[in-house]
């Protein structure tokens, strides 16, 4: 099964996440197929913290990607924010 989902980085105490389209039988930071964007939860206010290719996230969601929890919670925090 193929899904969508964060893939840590960034530093101790600094995390970064990479929103990834990965098989769900590989590690959580190991190989993915696509970056379809990030996430920073410690984003300044001047800096960008979310963003998404929403065509790609359309296609994989298409051909039947299964988003994560979390990744779902985003993609409705981002549409909140963009309407």
């Amino acid at each position: 099964m193929v899904v969508i989902r964060l893939s840590r980085g960034g530093s101790k105490a600094r995390p970064f996440y990479n929103i990834v389209v990965a098989d769900k039988r590989e590690r959580r930071d190991g190989r993915f197929i696509e970056r379809l964007g990030f996430y920073n939860p410690s984003a300044k206010e001047s800096e960008e913290g979310l963003r998404i290719a929403q065509d790609r996230l359309t296609y994989w969601k298409g051909v039947g990607a299964q988003a994560s929890d979390t990744v779902e919670r985003l993609i409705k925090q981002l549409a909140k924010k963009a309407a």
